[in-house]
């Protein structure tokens, strides 16, 4: 069965030592059984009491991160590769033995065109040699594909695997999103039945970045397809409640949220576990 998990956000706006220790608390309490920790970009992170934490609470944990706008990877390849190999050191240090997020490129970083061929080689290139020096280190890589108005790089799953395989590196992965997803695939079965093995993480987020349920992402579509390949990676919560005030202007809620974000990441967890249970039980 797939593992239930949350993101830090449904918490606090950002890491640090005393909201890290909060929200590795609170996703204990409210049920989960693992926090996706999103690595600030200056990496500042004290491995040691983070996995004391951690073990102290008995929740696991998977690490991503985002690119800052200084590591754009078609624009500053270079930038860009130091900083994820030292993220993977990160992730090798805690133990861990996964890295995603939006590893491809800055977040609202834009040319005014298309990816261009150069600028998908550049990036192909990277990855390749990210590939190798995670390898060596028991990590597996898995950029996630976003939705157009955040990215020109990677905005469907289909450009992300045409990568993967033509690197043909057994550590590269697919991370998808539903908010992403929704916006950008035609249907939300179609790419993970291509991705198959090759999806290691997923993001569940409803249209509205609210309850899950209550939206109109096609969640039997989704499970229906996890369940058919056999997905038993983590399902993780990354929904906002704009009750955490530092999260509006970055997440875009400008209209209140219905939910607090203790009613929402309870919800949604208990909506998770419902639908595991439809589609895995077949």
């Amino acid at each position: 069965m797939p593992t239930f998990g949350t993101s830090y956000l449904s918490f606090i706006p950002h890491w640090s030592a005393e909201g890290g220790k909060y929200a590795i608390e609170k996703t204990a309490e409210y049920g989960f059984d693992l926090l996706e920790i999103s690595l600030p970009s200056s990496l500042e992170f004290d491995v040691k009491t983070v996995k004391r934490q951690l073990m102290e609470n008995n929740i696991k944990a998977r690490f991503s991160l985002n690119l800052p706008k200084d590591c754009h990877m078609p624009l500053y390849p270079e930038k860009a590769l130091k900083l994820i190999k030292s993220a993977v050191n990160i992730v090798s240090d805690m133990g861990g033995d996964f890295l995603g997020g939006v590893l491809h490129s800055a977040i609202g970083s834009f040319t005014g065109q298309p990816c261009s061929i150069n600028e998908r080689e550049t990036v192909k290139q990277v990855f390749l040699e990210l590939a190798r020096y995670a390898q060596g280190h028991g990590v597996t890589i898995a950029p996630e594909p976003i939705n157009r108005y955040e990215s020109y790089v990677f905005t469907a799953a289909d450009e992300v695997l045409d990568m993967i395989e033509s690197i043909n590196m057994p550590n590269l992965g697919l991370h998808l999103d539903t908010f992403h997803m929704n916006i950008e695939e035609r249907n939300l079965y179609d790419p993970i039945i291509r991705a198959g093995k090759k999806l290691k993480h997923t993001h569940i987020t409803e249209s509205d970045r609210g309850m899950t349920g209550e939206g109109n992402v096609n969640w039997d579509l989704f499970f229906k397809a996890l369940s058919e390949i056999d997905y038993q990676g983590p399902l993780v919560l990354e929904n906002f409640s704009s009750e955490i005030k530092e999260l509006v202007g970055p997440t875009s809620l400008w209209r209140p949220s219905k939910y607090n974000s203790e009613d929402l990441a309870k919800g949604s967890l208990l909506f998770m576990k419902l639908m595991v249970d439809k589609w895995y039980r077949n």
